[in-house]
Parts: structure tokens; C-alpha cells; sequence
């Protein structure tokens, strides 16, 4: 008989994540109440994996969840979405509407592409108010007017990219922990989500980035900021069930 993941569980954790998108994007709280918020729901949503069997994790329909940049040209976050959907074992790609705005589209289980948009909110909103503070400081009083597009432009990318390696870095430590379960969770969700992301037969192609030039006193700003963030601290070693309380 086919079995299907614990929807009371699934809808527990993402009544936990809007409970968090409401204490944290909606209300303005500081980068640090809002990252701490991104590692409570990293940690629930490994809580949540290592809680179902491989036959329900078989069984677990993959969906689509977008994010809307309301942008028409590249934004700061491109640098940074392939990370994020690596970090929540989740496909992205970026699509346009009629009006020429993009959209990064998240394909995979229904609780990851719920974090990744998450993350993808607080990383996005965390650059904007960096953004917003460097352009208080004294180091940004010093270029000249027509320097600031490109000292703006070089500490967002800066930022993401800090950002970007440090949700690399934590990934594999996430994976250590998951594997040291004795279980291929990972290998399992990303047979799953291949699977399905092939029946959708997406005629996807790579973007080349084009070389930008940057301000190095902008982008090495950006990258202490990004650095300096406590984005999601290690995850602590979880039991391979999720029978016990928080």
C-alpha cells in the first residue's frame, strides 16, 4: 500500500515557518532575530526529514513554490539562489513574466521549497538593511557620487557571495549529520526530486555571467558583513526519529 509523509507533521512545520515569517520578514526584526529564525527552521525541517521512512519520502509529491523579485534586471540575490536551493535539496531556476519581471522558481518536496523561499526572504531582506547601513558609514562617504551605483552594487555581491559560501559550508556539515544516521537521506531526496524534475522535460538553459567590474573597498565590506552574520548555526546532531519533543 502506498504510504504518504504525516501531513499533520508537514503542516506543523509549516505552521512553525509562517509563525517565523511573521516574527521576522513581516515585522522588521534585526538580521540577527531573523537568522536565528532561518536556524530554528533549518532545524526543524532535518527534524521533519529524519522523521519519515524511505517509503514515504518515495511516496512525497515534488511541487513548485516562486519567489518574486518584482525586478527586471539581475538583482544581488542571483549569487547567492543556487546555494540556497543546494542547502534545502531543491531545484531553482529563473523564469520571466509578461511584464519582464523574474521569478526564482523552487522544485522539490513541499517542505524544502517552503524553507528555501524562506531563505530566500530573510537573505534578501538581511542585504537590503546591510546595504542600508553601509550607506551610513564612513567608508561609503568616500566615494565620489558617481562612484556610489558601483560601491552599492559591490557590497550586495559581496554580501551574497559570504553568505552563499557560508550556506555551502553548512550544507555538507548537514549532510554529516544526516549521514552519520546511517541512512542515504540526502542521495534518496535528490533521486526523488530528479525523477520528477525530468518528467517535466524544462527546456532550461545556462546563463553565462557576464565579468562586472566591482569596487574591492565595497565587495570586501559586503563580505565582512555577509561574514559576520550568524547565519544558521551548526546543527546539532538530531536522533533519526522525530518522536521526542523539541
Amino acid at each position: 500500500m502506498n504510504q504518504q509523509p504525516n501531513l499533520a507533521e508537514l503542516d506543523k512545520l509549516k505552521l512553525r515557518i509562517q509563525a517565523l515569517r511573521a516574527k521576522t520578514v513581516d515585522s522588521g526584526c534585526t538580521e540577527d532575530e531573523a537568522l536565528s529564525a532561518a536556524a530554528k527552521v533549518a532545524e526543524l525541517l532535518d527534524r521533519y526529514d529524519l522523521s519519515l521512512t524511505d517509503v514515504e519520502l518515495r511516496a512525497a509529491p515534488c511541487e513548485r513554490r516562486a519567489y518574486e523579485t518584482h525586478r527586471k534586471k539581475r538583482i544581488p540575490l542571483d549569487d547567492c539562489i543556487g546555494a540556497i536551493a543546494n542547502f534545502c535539496d531543491c531545484r531553482v531556476w529563473r523564469e520571466k513574466n509578461v511584464a519582464g519581471e523574474s521569478s526564482y522558481v523552487f522544485f522539490g518536496l513541499r517542505s524544502d521549497i517552503e524553507v528555501a523561499h524562506y531563505l530566500t526572504e530573510l537573505i534578501d531582506g538581511a542585504v537590503r538593511a546591510e546595504l542600508g547601513r553601509f550607506k551610513t558609514s564612513a567608508a561609503y562617504s568616500q566615494f565620489r557620487h558617481q562612484e556610489r551605483h558601483l560601491a552599492n552594487a559591490s557590497f550586495a555581491l559581496g554580501m551574497v557571495a559570504s553568505i552563499a559560501d557560508k550556506l555551502t559550508a553548512m550544507k555538507a556539515s548537514r549532510d554529516q549529520v544526516n549521514h552519520s544516521t546511517g541512512r542515504g537521506l540526502v542521495v534518496l531526496k535528490t533521486s526523488v526530486v530528479d525523477a520528477e524534475f525530468d518528467k517535466l522535460d524544462l527546456k532550461l538553459r545556462t546563463q553565462r555571467s557576464n565579468r562586472r567590474m566591482v569596487s574591492m573597498t565595497a565587495y570586501e565590506a559586503g563580505g565582512v558583513a555577509g561574514a559576520s552574520l550568524a547565519m544558521i548555526p551548526g546543527i546539532k546532531d538530531m536522533p533519526p526519529r522525530a518522536g521526542g519533543k523539541e
